[in-house]
Formats: structure tokens, C-alpha cells, sequence
């Protein structure tokens, strides 16, 4: 096999990959509710707004 088709395949490989990533990253933030999400982000800025001493 000639180095370029490895290097074909090794790309293809990684492009592959990389869409399962993504996929699965995208499945777990649809996972939320909308009220899940507003909970979060009010947790998040009252965190922010009293930083720990």
C-alpha cells in the first residue's frame, strides 16, 4: 500500500471519529430541559455573583 492511500485512510479514520464526538456531544446538551438549562445558568451566575473566600 502506497503512503498516500494510508494517509487517505488515517484522514478518513479521523474525520469519522470526529463526527461520533460530535454526535454524542449533541445528544447529551439536547438531553436538558428548558428548565434544566435556566436552573443551571441561575446556579451558575449566583456562583459567579459570591465567589468562594
Amino acid at each position: 500500500m502506497r503512503w498516500w492511500k494510508v494517509a487517505g485512510l488515517a484522514g478518513l479514520a479521523g474525520v469519522a471519529a470526529t463526527g461520533v464526538v460530535i454526535a454524542r456531544a449533541e445528544r447529551k446538551r439536547r438531553a436538558y430541559t428548558p428548565d434544566e438549562i435556566r436552573d443551571r445558568l441561575h446556579n451558575r451566575v449566583a456562583e459567579a455573583a459570591n465567589p468562594p473566600e
